[in-house]
C-alpha cells in the first residue's frame, strides 16, 4: 500500500486570494474542473463537509465571516480527504457580486442565515430585495437557490423576495438534500424548532 506524501495533503483548504477587487480563478481552486456550489455562511462545516463527500464530482465553496467556525470546516474537510472543497473568509454578499465569475455556479446554499431580528437591523439580511439579482448574476442558467431557516420572519422576507422576482421560480426541496442538515439545524430539531425550507431555480 502507498502511503500519501506529505505534499500531497493540502494544510489548509482555506484560499486567501491575492486580490479581493477581482473575480475568482477557479481553476486555481480545485484540482479538477467539475460544477460548482457555493454556500453561504457554512457554520461549523457540517453539512457542506458531509454533502461535499456524497458529491465527489461537484466542486464547493465554503463561504464563513467567522474564522473560528472557517478552520472547524477546513479541519473536517482535510480529515475526510476532501479535494472538492475550498474554503474562503468573507462577507457573503460581498463574495457572490463581485468575487464569483458569471455564470458560475450550479447552486447556492444558504441555511440559517443571522436573522438580525430587531426592525433597524433588518437591512443587515442577506436575502434582501437585491439578492435574487444578484444570486442570478452567479447562477448558471436554471441553477438554484437553497435556502433555511428557522426564523419565521426573515423566511416570509425570503419568500417575498424571490416571489417579486421574475428571475426565479419556486420549487420542492429535494429530499435527498433535505437529509444533510447543518450544525444549527441539529440543535434547532433537538429542541422542536421547525425548518422551514424554500428553492427557487433561475428562470431559463
Amino acid at each position: 500500500m502507498t502511503l500519501p506524501t506529505a505534499t500531497s495533503i493540502p494544510t489548509s483548504l482555506i484560499h486567501l486570494p491575492d486580490n479581493y477587487f477581482e473575480t475568482l480563478r477557479l481553476d486555481t481552486l480545485f484540482p479538477q474542473a467539475q460544477p460548482l456550489e457555493l454556500e453561504l455562511g457554512s457554520g461549523d462545516g457540517s453539512f457542506l463537509a458531509a454533502y461535499a463527500a456524497a458529491q465527489p464530482g461537484v466542486n464547493f465553496i465554503g463561504v464563513e465571516r467567522l474564522l473560528g467556525r472557517l478552520r472547524k470546516l477546513d479541519k473536517k474537510a482535510r480529515r475526510a480527504g476532501l479535494s472538492n472543497v475550498c474554503c474562503l473568509r468573507i462577507e457573503a454578499s460581498y463574495f457572490l457580486e463581485f468575487m464569483v465569475p458569471k455564470d458560475a455556479a450550479r447552486a447556492v446554499h444558504i441555511y440559517f442565515p443571522d436573522p438580525w431580528p430587531k426592525r433597524r437591523h433588518r437591512k443587515n439580511r442577506l436575502v434582501n430585495e437585491r439578492f435574487p439579482e444578484i444570486a442570478a448574476q452567479a447562477l448558471e442558467a436554471q441553477g438554484t437557490v437553497y435556502l433555511r431557516t428557522d426564523d419565521a420572519d426573515y423566511f416570509e422576507q425570503m419568500l417575498e423576495c424571490f416571489g417579486r422576482s421574475p428571475l426565479f421560480q419556486s420549487e420542492e426541496t429535494p429530499e435527498e438534500l433535505a437529509k444533510f442538515v447543518t450544525d444549527f439545524e441539529r440543535t434547532f430539531h433537538a429542541r422542536g424548532i421547525q425548518t422551514r425550507h424554500a428553492v427557487y431555480r433561475k428562470t431559463p
